[in-house]
């Protein structure tokens, strides 16, 4: 019996403990929000014309916001393991449809054409 109980206090005490640990210099959800969404523009304009470096892009990116890669990867791995990156990407994407107009009625007219937002193929 003395076992048993033994057992569940151990699972116990395991499974209150964290996955990950939070990043001593994270990056808040707000300023994540909007390296996002420059990634994104940054990412397009990589497509848009071929020639260009998405390395440098992202790191002008990164030090336009005053953060370092290795705070942004702790960052947006703890985000994920804590299931925060789906309401920052969102938020991403409010950035994105305020900086652009028409690809805010673009997407509005892909959803109520196809009742779900734009997918791009590969």
């Amino acid at each position: 019996m003395k076992k048993l109980i033994f057992l569940f206090v151990l699972m116990l005490v395991f499974s209150c403990k964290k996955y990950i640990d939070k990043p001593k210099n994270l990056v808040s959800e707000g300023t994540m929000s909007e390296i996002l969404a420059d990634l994104a523009i940054n990412d397009q304009a990589t497509f848009m014309f071929q020639n260009t470096n998405l390395e440098s892009g992202t790191r002008f990116v990164l030090k336009t916001h005053n953060v370092k890669p290795d705070d942004f990867v702790a960052s947006f791995k703890y985000y994920v393991v804590e299931q925060k990156m789906s309401g920052i990407a969102d938020d991403a994407q409010k950035i994105l449809l305020k900086k652009d107009p028409k690809a805010d009625q673009y997407v509005k007219d892909k959803i109520k054409k196809n009742l779900s937002p734009p997918v791009l193929s590969n």
